[in-house]
Formats: C-alpha cells, structure tokens, sequence
C-alpha cells in the first residue's frame, strides 16, 4: 500500500511542479524585487516590518492559491481526462489514491514554501545587511502558513470527491474566509444566548481556526511565539486535515464514476 501511495505521490508532486510551481516562484521573486526600492526610502525599522509582512503575506497568498485551485482539480482533472481508470484498474484502491494526491500536493507545496522561504531571507539579509536571532522568529510564521496549506489541500479535496470544481473551489474559499474570522466567531458565540450561542459555537468549531495560524503581524514586530501555539497548532492543523482527507476518502469511495 506504502508503495502505490508513494508512486501517485511522486507522479502528482512532479506534474505540480512542472506546470505551476515554477511560475509561482517567479511571480514571488518579481514582487520582492519591486519591494526594494520603495523599502529603500524609509528607515530601517519599518523597512523590517513592511518587508516581512509583505514577503510573508505573499508567501500565504500564493500557497493558498495552489493549495485550492490545484487540490481541487486533482481528481476532477483525473476523471475529465480519463486517466484516473487505468489507475484504479490496477490494484489501487481509491482511499490510497486520494491519500498519494493529497502527499504529492503537499510535497509541491513544502518545496514550494521552502524556495520562497529561502528567497525571502535572502532579500531580507540583503536589506537588512544581517540576520539577527530574531529572523530566526519568522521561521515559526512560515512553519504555520505551511500548516495552512495543508489544512486547505485536505479542505479542496474533500470538497473535491463530490462536487464539481467550480462549487469546490467556492466552497474552499469560502472555509478559508471564514476559517480567518474563526476566533472572532467564538468571541461572538460568548456574546449571545440560547440557540444563536449553540450555532455559533457549532460553526467556528467545524471551520478550521486559521487565525490561530497567522501570527505574521507578531513576529514582524518581535513578539514572543510560545511553545505551546506551536504544539497546538501542530496537532490541530493534523487532526484536521486527517479528518478531511479521511472524508475525502470515503466519500470518493462510494462516489459512481460512471
């Protein structure tokens, strides 16, 4: 089973980057590029802040944009070309298949992260002219914008195993918007009563908690990121995207491809 997983992984991790990735990358370059020289006329304090919440919000933008519109045509794209038959034709079960999309894409996307990660504190040392042990703080933003991408990957083909790619991406969108305001939706579940307190719980427990992921805006400014957001966004983002790619698994499962 390890051995077919690894092989539809591979497969889609190679189709990935050899169609979107690359493109991305250079999108992200030009843009750090064109930072520099309005970065240049400020002080050197803001010119830190700005550069990081912009390369990082650039780094999430795109990550997200691949998460979604890739995660969602992983099967569909499948099925439309007919190609997705032969697979499942051999001895591949479509719980396995849907586990091997989901490790390719998050593959595509850990490079993907990693280059611009890499790309980012190259402009920031040459900015900045150094590293301080502070920079080493923005690695933990970047390590949790990762963990969003794999929650929305999980997200897009969940949605993806039984509806079209249109209302899949809308739907991830969607969950991503709302996933954004999700603290804020339980400090309005706190402010109401009876049935509206019950709903709004419900709902900011089903979405996924993406603010507790973003902390951009306090590492650009120094703050402390503790051990333990570390260890709970790490669980969390796993037990969710387990569940999800699970979901997408059984629903696909009993899906009629007919």
């Amino acid at each position: 089973m390890i051995g077919r997983i690894r092989v539809i992984a591979f497969n889609t991790f190679r189709e990935a980057v050899r169609d979107r990735v690359l493109y991305n990358l250079v999108f992200f370059a030009l843009l750090l590029v064109a930072s520099a020289p309005i970065l240049g006329e400020i002080s050197a304090g803001v010119q830190r802040v700005l550069l990081i919440n912009l390369g990082l919000s650039a780094i999430s933008v795109f990550g997200i944009v691949i998460a979604i519109f890739l995660g969602i045509s992983l099967v569909s794209k499948e099925i439309e070309r007919r190609t997705l038959y032969p697979v499942l034709a051999r001895p591949v079960g479509r719980g396995e298949f849907i586990v091997g999309k989901y490790c390719g894409l998050a593959g595509t996307l850990v490079t993907n992260t990693a280059a611009m990660a890499l790309g980012f504190y190259i402009t920031l040392w040459g900015m900045m002219g150094h590293l301080g042990r502070a920079d080493a703080n923005i690695l933990i933003a970047i390590y949790f914008i990762l963990l969003q991408f794999l929650v929305m990957i999980g997200l897009s083909l969940f949605f993806s195993s039984f509806s079209s790619p249109m209302l899949s991406a809308l739907f991830a969108l969607c969950l991503f918007v709302a996933g954004t305001f999700a603290g804020d939706l339980r400090t309005f579940a706190l402010s109401v009563h009876g049935l509206e307190r019950w709903l709004a719980s419900a709902v900011s427990y089903i979405i996924p908690n993406l603010a507790s992921l973003n902390v951009i805006t306090r590492v650009a400014h120094d703050q402390f990121i503790p051990a333990s957001l570390v260890g709970y966004n790490t669980l969390y983002s796993a037990l969710y995207t387990i569940t999800t790619i699970c979901g997408a698994a059984l629903i696909f499962s009993r899906r009629n491809l007919r």
